[in-house]
């Protein structure tokens, strides 16, 4: 399928068609790919890349069942992956590590860990479907060296709960392109005034710490 094939079939353009083009020439497998990265780098928001996935899959550029599966898998391991990291090298370290990498917020980091802490092994499973928390309980998870088989279950069962929800409103909207398609025009703006809303709060939030860190410097 050529790309002007596909523009011509989903019916974006700019921004949003650049991304559907991407979408539909990765396929399944490759959005099961973009949700791994979500998972390590939770700036990369799964609530706009599997609803728009499943918008999709009502054109027949995308199934539906492979969808959710691929999407589940894939966070499974990229939980796996950051439950090693919690194992391998402990709470403090691991936050202190990935904080420094500026993607993720101590703040969040240690949500994650309170989450777990104040709420056990049950926090994986609901942890999974809420934003903010959901990547980051795998951390507190390892570092507590957690049951492996319930931490897969509960991660695959919370993880498949919350790719499907959010794929099966995107297919829905996608049956009522028809109805939809004289609006499309604007979802660009849509899109870029949520990334200029991301951008502001992160340099916010990092503008905010830095001034706590530099306040409990100078007290201390």
């Amino acid at each position: 399928m050529t790309a002007a094939a596909t523009t011509s079939d989903h019916g974006f353009t700019g921004l949003t068609g650049f991304a559907a083009d991407v979408l539909t020439a990765l396929g399944d497998v490759g959005v099961g790919l973009l949700v791994f990265v979500e998972v390590l780098i939770p700036p990369i928001p799964s609530e706009v890349i599997l609803p728009f996935a499943g918008y999709l899959s009502q054109s027949g550029e995308l199934n539906l069942v492979a969808l959710i599966l691929w999407a589940t898998l894939a966070s499974v391991l990229g939980a796996l992956l950051l439950y090693g990291l919690g194992a391998w090298i402990g709470m403090t370290r691991a936050i202190m590590m990935i904080a420094a990498t500026r993607l993720v917020s101590r703040s969040d980091l240690e949500r994650g860990a309170e989450w777990f802490a104040t709420r056990g092994q049950w926090s994986v499973l609901v942890g999974r479907m809420i934003p903010g928390i959901r990547s980051l309980i795998s951390i507190p998870a390892g570092a507590a060296r957690m049951n492996l088989v319930v931490f897969v279950l509960y991660t695959a069962i919370g993880s498949g709960i919350w790719n499907s929800l959010l794929i099966g409103v995107g297919a829905a909207l996608g049956t009522q392109h028809e109805a939809l398609e004289q609006y499309l025009g604007y979802i660009d703006y849509v899109v870029y005034a949520a990334i200029a809303v991301g951008l502001v709060v992160l340099v916010v939030r990092r503008y905010r710490e830095v001034t706590l860190a530099k306040r409990q410097g100078i007290l201390e």
